[in-house]
């Protein structure tokens, strides 16, 4: 199973990696990373407009491959 506040990290690290601002409006709920990281599971949806903004897949952010 994939753990939520591992996937917050991932989109932070990303997001660090690309000097992106995470509290940029992307369309989803402004506490989303932090229910990310008190353990609520993000929709697919939610996830692939997050990943889309980063540029990087989804598989990453999910912990399914190394590569971003």
């Amino acid at each position: 199973m994939y753990e939520s506040a591992e996937i917050a990290k991932a989109i932070k690290k990303v997001a660090k990696s690309k000097n992106i601002l995470l509290k940029d409006n992307l369309g989803l709920n402004k506490n989303t990373m932090t229910n990310l990281y008190s353990g609520s599971m993000i929709s697919a949806g939610s996830l692939g407009k997050i990943a889309d903004y980063l540029d990087c897949p989804m598989d990453y952010l999910m912990g399914r491959t190394d590569e971003p």
